[in-house]
């Protein structure tokens, strides 16, 4: 099953950048697709991006294309997620997941100053 542990989140000014990192254990890494979801307070979670085994192919929602990035070192078995042009409407908890799997991260808060 392995496990996934989040760090970066914290309080952000508008118009400011974070980056999330996700560091993953107990499967093999490099094979592996993970995806990142946000969650709003009194939102659904919604998909944020996707990042696939080969680096190169990512997917990201309409939201987040242009502003977020998602990334992975496999050497580090890391995932990351940076985030650009923060607004107070992006205050939400970032999720961390391997896709096709029950391992979540346990979602780093990132409010954005009002």
């Amino acid at each position: 099953q392995g496990h996934l542990v989040e760090s970066g989140g914290g309080l952000v000014q508008p118009g400011g950048s974070l980056t999330l990192s996700c560091v993953a254990a107990g499967f093999t890494f490099s094979g592996a697709a993970f995806q990142w979801f946000r969650q709003a307070p009194g939102k659904e979670r919604e998909h944020v991006a996707t990042i696939y085994s080969t680096h190169t192919l990512t997917d990201y929602s309409a939201s987040a294309k242009g502003r977020f990035t998602i990334s992975r070192d496999n050497r580090k078995e890391t995932v990351y997620l940076q985030m650009t042009n923060l607004t107070p409407a992006a205050t939400a908890v970032s999720s961390c997941h391997r896709m096709n799997s029950d391992t979540w991260g346990q979602g780093p808060q990132v409010p954005v100053a009002s």
